[in-house]
């Protein structure tokens, strides 16, 4: 039938105005505003308070597992009640995933695909890899846990097939804008809720602590208790306050931003209707926000106010803990559920033309502004005896669109005089219109599925792994170590750089010297990293390690081979091999991972494990040192210790950045049989806080001569795996 009326010109005034592009409807691309949505209630509170977009789990396989997340029934009616009014879902797969488990993520990523969800949001490189080939026609959104926080990230994800990169929640105004300006693919941010102590996707305190991993959303958020640091007891040193960039939207879109996102899927949908429906008024409105829409997000849910810290660079007034709620909260909780509850927003423009003309019947279409069509025939008109039809009777009629998604903002009627048609027959005509226009918004698209790519071949391995020391400082650096000949020495490019004649007794045994790259680097910071890299590889050193995606492009400017880190979290065998394809000589696998499950990947590139050490549970922009010594005094470790009496070594990282170590030195030297047995081509001793001595004694019991075994010492997850 539509096919009909659009060949007769006839039909309305000026033909073209059917063939309507959709800036017809549209002005200038605003931000886009995309809200948390933790159960199906949710998505509704959120849809109905003006979200462009909701992100959401499936069951399992996202970053908040304790939320209720969908079951499949319920994603698909999600979906389409979104897709009806006009909102994007994107689907949050973004965990670190084992081999076992990439069978059954790829099966909720088909459900995904299938039933029409705008994106998959990923961390897990070898997700990222897999569902490439197996959900090939939806896009592919880089996680926050993918630690994307330099325009060199950016580009590594755009390179991945990635069409949105979500940014670190660390980074200012400046350092956005940078990357905007300098990168083709889409950018989101952080606006408002809560902001964790260290970069997302590189905090391990929760797994090492009770085997709940972040990387895998089941974070017990351990920054959020009380610990005891430069003698004040029950202090809480890496309790954040919420973010809240609700004052810098314009300045967000001015940077480029495409997106701006709401944290907050474990919290209630009341929350998430009193935050989207501030944060949408004031961006589409581009008011500034009043005092009483600030009181209001404070008392919807605050840590002792809001910050904006990072983004502004001011950090001093960052810390704050949750207190009481405000007696207000309910009452704006009540309000905000009885608003969405209860009414249905306009959030859909469509545009009715009709034709109603003697001895023909009467036909009507309906387009929205996504250029769907639906078109519909009535009863053919009557002439009148006494009332006739006119355009306002049939404005009044056919624009009737209250309960429904819709509003009619153009109407146009080609009407003959003299003629009659019922208020029910154009009552009905309308009806199919916006029933059958409901249809097809709801409408999943068609799209590709295909088979998870075979696991990759495995490489040959080495009888006995290589042995690598990695120091902290020289005075580590003993010459009893380098008689230990060790095959690799990992050292910080900062003292690679100042202490290069250090490494040399090392050097002169056979050690190769690796530069270790900070795993956070800013776009300010880049240059200086790169010089010194420079000037190392024209003494010779050519391989340096790198913990995010993005610092291979700083590493390949000046001509060094790469090796991967442990801050890459290669969980799976085709993460390694993403390593391999990345040109990684060698990579580190995921202390998140079981022996066993080290021992069944398929490693198509040189593999390494972490066998002794306090391993990193956190790295953060977060000055601990400073706010415990009252000063900067950086050069100093100071000692964070929790209600259980364990003591959490916090030191100074590249840029002033904190990174807390485990209160238990993981220790493996009594289990170098299993260690042999998981196919392994290097196994790192990591020394952090230990003295010369420890190192010696450490290093000697790993070959076989000595039975020291450290205090407080822990098998890691290596046989107790996380959850």
């Amino acid at each position: 039938m539509l096919s009909v009326l659009l060949q007769e010109r006839a039909l309305c005034y000026n033909y073209r105005v059917l063939l309507w592009k959709n800036s017809d409807f549209k002005g200038k691309a605003m931000l886009e505003l995309l809200s948390p949505a933790g159960s199906p209630e949710a998505v509704i509170a959120a849809v109905q308070n003006g979200a462009d977009a909701v992100y959401m789990g499936l069951d399992g396989f996202n970053a908040r597992r304790g939320a209720k997340n969908f079951s499949v029934t319920e994603f698909a009616k999600a979906v389409r009640y979104c897709h009806i009014r006009g909102c994007k879902v994107y689907v949050t797969l973004n965990t670190l995933v084992s081999d076992k488990e990439m069978e059954e993520l790829v099966e909720m990523a088909r459900v995904a695909s299938d039933t029409g969800a705008d994106a998959i949001l990923v961390q897990d490189l070898g997700v990222a890899a897999v569902l490439r080939e197996a959900v090939p026609d939806i896009p592919l959104h880089a996680s926050t846990q993918m630690s994307i926080h330099n325009l060199a990230g950016a580009l590594a994800a755009q390179q991945m097939g990635m069409t949105r990169v979500v940014l670190a929640r660390e980074l200012s105004l400046e350092q956005i804008r940078f990357i905007c300006r300098n990168t083709t693919v889409e950018v989101e941010v952080f606006v408002h809720g809560a902001l964790c102590f260290c970069h997302s996707g590189q905090c391990y305190m929760s797994s090492m602590i009770g085997r709940r991993s972040g990387n895998r959303g089941m974070c017990a958020q351990p920054c959020r208790m009380q610990y005891s640091l430069g003698g004040r007891k029950d202090n809480y040193p890496m309790s954040l306050k919420d973010s809240c960039l609700i004052d810098h939207l314009q300045e967000l879109e001015d940077a480029g931003v495409a997106c701006v996102k709401i944290e907050g899927r474990m919290k209630r949908p009341e929350y998430t209707a009193i935050v989207t429906g501030i944060y949408s008024k004031v961006i589409k409105n581009h008011h500034v926000p009043t005092e009483e829409e600030r009181e209001i997000l404070k008392n919807a849910f605050s840590r002792q106010g809001f910050t904006d810290g990072y983004f502004t660079g001011k950090k001093d007034d960052m810390f704050g803990v949750r207190e009481e709620p405000e007696r207000d909260a309910q009452r704006i909780y009540d309000d905000a559920r009885r608003d969405y509850a209860n009414s249905e927003a306009k959030r859909v423009n469509v545009r009715m033309y009709n034709r109603i003309v003697p001895d023909r019947h009467f036909q009507a279409v309906c387009v929205d502004e996504d250029g769907n069509q639906f078109a519909v025939e009535g009863p053919v008109p009557q002439r009148a005896l006494k009332q006739q039809l006119t355009q306002e009777l049939v404005r009044n009629q056919m624009t009737k669109t209250g309960g429904t998604p819709y509003e009619v903002t153009e109407i146009q009627t080609q009407l003959s005089d003299g003629l009659h048609l019922s208020a029910s027959a154009l009552n009905d005509a309308r009806r199919q219109l916006i029933s059958g226009l409901t249809e097809e918004r709801g409408r999943p698209p068609r799209r590709r599925s295909g088979s998870v790519p075979p696991r990759p071949l495995e490489r040959s391995v080495p009888k006995t792994p290589k042995m690598i020391f990695q120091f902290r400082s020289t005075e580590q650096m003993t010459p009893a170590l380098a008689e230990m000949r060790p095959d690799y020495i990992y050292l910080p490019v900062d003292l690679m750089v100042t202490e290069f004649d250090a490494m040399m007794p090392f050097v002169e045994k056979g050690a190769v010297p690796v530069a270790v790259l900070p795993r956070i680097i800013y776009d300010r910071e880049t240059e200086d990293v790169r010089n010194k890299l420079a000037s190392l590889y024209q003494k010779g050193i050519n391989e340096c390690l790198c913990g995010n995606l993005g610092h291979i492009f700083i590493a390949r400017e000046v001509g060094m081979n790469v090796r991967g880190d442990f801050g890459l979290n290669l969980h799976n065998s085709w993460a390694l091999d993403m390593a391999r394809q990345a040109g990684m000589m060698s990579a580190t696998a995921s202390f998140e991972l079981r022996l066993a499950q080290i021992r069944d990947l398929s490693k198509s590139l040189d593999t390494e494990l972490i066998v002794y050490g306090r391993l990193p549970l956190m790295v953060s922009d977060q000055c601990i040192i400073s706010r415990s010594a009252g000063k900067c005094n950086c050069e100093n470790p100071v000692q964070m210790s929790d209600r259980m009496g364990s003591v959490f070594p916090v030191v100074r990282e590249y840029g002033c950045r904190n990174v807390v170590y485990n209160a238990h030195k993981l220790f493996l030297a009594d289990k170098m049989e299993d260690l042999f047995g998981c196919g392994l081509w290097g196994v790192r001793m990591m020394f952090t806080t230990e003295n010369p001595r420890e190192c010696e004694e450490v290093a000697r019991c790993y070959q076989g001569e000595s039975d020291y075994t450290p205090n407080m010492m822990t098998r890691g997850l290596y046989y107790r795996g996380v959850e």
